[in-house]
């Protein structure tokens, strides 16, 4: 089964995308900053991110830019997953390159979809 990293600051939001994805057979990782997020996708390669973009130490955007720099998790799907839902904000993050956007409060279809859609989606 796919593994999925969460790197979320809220605890709540944490948990529900844990469980919804548990829930579903994913395996899930889980970072509450962007530094360890990076950390753990360099580390385990995971087959999808779900970033928050705001985080306690770097953005989202920064964390994404670091684990689309190294070889190895070059190509790893980064979705956005995040409360900024203004189109400033969603330009910077489409600007930035990320695979998909998913916003919260969590929509457990549109959640479920996005996720399914990325890992079984072809990777260019």
């Amino acid at each position: 089964m796919s593994t999925v990293l969460i790197i979320e600051d809220n605890e709540k939001n944490m948990k529900l995308a844990r469980d919804i994805l548990r829930a579903k057979g994913y395996d899930t990782l889980e970072a509450v900053n962007g530094e360890d997020g990076v950390r753990l996708a360099l580390a385990h390669k995971p087959d999808l991110v779900l970033m928050d973009i705001q985080l306690p130490d770097i953005n989202g955007i920064q964390a994404f830019q670091r684990i689309r720099a190294n070889p190895d998790t070059a190509r790893t799907p980064v979705v956005a997953f995040t409360a900024s839902v203004t189109q400033s904000d969603r330009s910077r993050i489409n600007d930035a390159g990320f695979t998909g956007f998913l916003s919260k409060p969590i929509n457990l279809k549109e959640f479920l979809e996005t996720v399914r859609r990325v890992l079984e989606g072809p990777r260019e």
